[in-house]
């Protein structure tokens, strides 16, 4: 009987891809053949997930859909949108049912996505050693043993915390017998391998472990992307990759400096060696830096020694450090105000506080900074709530502008924002700047989404809609002017 790791050997061969060594990275993926933008790399289902919130009404466990759910009767704990989904998930969910029915109240309330997480991971793992369900190359807990925990680099709090994680476990799992260094090394492993569930508009939904996209690398110049349907996760080549190429996806928010981005990954324990981390620092100037005081230049600025001034690298004009810094302050504290009207539910008093930080940021900031396009955001969220569209609108496209200079071309932030837009520009009659953004909109997101999920069939239709709208108007005015 082959062993495991030649059955994922065997199963990745028939997608075209093989798993090997790379210096400085580890195991790595890599195309045995030529992929195309668009095409699906590799598919694969968890091999244990779980929603974000625990007995509250979020998503199905079994497909993840947010409409018509049903609380398990017994546990309270599961939800489904119908019979079909119960179904799939019964051999599981009737173990994890049993064990989660018995707890107290008290300890039911210690029950974290995270602790479900492991729970439904060890149910599965002995579903599949019972042989109750099956195992197959790219599904079988082989995958999740070979994951790398780098326990040894972990804290020592954060050690204790899985420790008693392991041990709550122990007690809602009485009748299995746990390894509870192993289960300690597991929790390691979530933290470094697990994946955000997200919905077409990446908007998190809970989390799984898929260990055989665990393999693929991170780039902050990724050449693919993952993109969920429900918790099927989709590698897209977002580039044409090369026989031979490694495929890497990124892990973290990419808008960011080298520095932000070089944060965002040390719970990953590796230092990303990417093109775009090594090269010089005139993007980071870009994403982070002031403006040049003279409006019309687009120039950044560089600070001279001890930050007293700071020169524009384009037309040499100078601005002075503590006035800079004066008014850095003041964003900061206007910040903290209008953030509070936020949580508070006040968001016509935090729209009018975030458009005066706006003002005061622009003149502050180079246009391409990430504070200033992170505040544009919060204003575009605001204006959609208050539902004042031609406000919202003015904050969607100048938003573009800057996702267009941060990502890569074929980025589903890019193609979600032109969707936004394009919404927007339909809802307020603005028909032919509609279509242009749909049709962007579609270019980017037939990339990364695929065509036949219901999001992108919606998407596809009203820009049909949108198209034949013009189409008539145009052959409308025509037929005036022949008349």
């Amino acid at each position: 009987m082959a062993s495991w790791e030649e059955q994922l050997r065997d199963e990745l061969a028939g997608h075209g891809l093989t798993v090997a060594s790379v210096p400085g990275k580890g195991r790595s993926l890599i195309a045995t053949r030529s992929f195309f933008p668009g095409e699906v790399v590799i598919s694969q289902e968890p091999y244990a997930s779980t929603a974000n919130k625990i007995s509250v009404c979020s998503n199905c466990d079994h497909c993840f859909a947010t409409r018509n759910l049903r609380k398990c009767s017994v546990c309270r704990v599961a939800w489904y949108c119908g019979g079909a989904c119960q179904k799939e998930e019964w051999k599981l969910h009737q173990l994890e049912c049993r064990a989660i029915a018995a707890l107290t109240e008290d300890r039911k309330k210690m029950l974290t996505p995270t602790i479900r997480l492991m729970v439904r991971l060890v149910l599965r793992r002995k579903l599949q050693n019972d042989k109750a369900i099956p195992s197959s190359g790219t599904d079988n807990y082989n995958l999740v043993d070979a994951l790398e925990s780098h326990i040894y680099e972990v804290d020592k709090n954060q050690l204790v915390l899985y420790a008693q994680m392991a041990n709550l476990v122990q007690l809602i799992l009485p009748s299995i017998e746990l390894d509870l260094m192993e289960i300690t090394h597991t929790f390691s492993k979530f933290a470094c391998n697990a994946h955000t569930i997200c919905d077409p508009e990446l908007r998190p939904l809970g989390t799984g472990l898929y260990p055989v996209l665990s393999i693929i690398n991170h780039s902050c110049v990724p050449n693919a992307v993952l993109i969920f349907e429900g918790r099927t996760a989709y590698v897209r080549a977002l580039q044409p990759i090369s026989k031979k190429e490694e495929v890497s996806i990124s892990y973290i928010e990419t808008a960011a400096t080298t520095m932000k981005r070089q944060d965002d990954l040390k719970h990953y324990y590796f230092t990303c060696t990417c093109p775009r981390c090594v090269k010089d620092s005139e993007e980071d100037a870009l994403l982070e830096g002031y403006r040049c005081k003279d409006q019309k230049c687009d120039g950044f600025l560089l600070p001279n020694s001890e930050n007293k001034a700071y020169t524009c690298q384009k037309c040499s004009t100078s601005r002075d450090g503590e006035e800079l810094q004066n008014m850095a302050t003041d964003v900061l504290l206007l910040s903290d105000k209008a953030s509070s009207f936020v949580s508070s539910g006040n968001n016509s008093e935090a729209g009018s506080m975030y458009k005066t930080i706006e003002e005061l940021q622009w003149k502050l900031y180079h246009p391409l900074s990430t504070t200033l396009l992170h505040t544009r955001e919060t204003l575009l969220k605001i204006y959609m709530e208050l539902q004042e569209w031609q406000t919202a609108l003015m904050y969607c496209r100048l938003t573009v502008p800057i996702y267009e200079r941060v990502y890569p071309p074929f980025h589903p932030m890019i193609g979600l924002q032109f969707y936004a837009c394009g919404k927007l520009e339909w809802l307020l009659e603005y028909t032919e700047d509609a279509l242009k953004s749909l049709t962007r909109a579609a270019d980017i997101l037939q990339i990364t989404h695929g065509t036949k999920s219901d999001f992108m069939k919606e998407l596809l239709g009203k820009l049909e809609e949108v198209r034949a709208e013009v189409s008539f108007r145009l052959s409308a005015g025509d037929e005036q002017q022949t008349g």
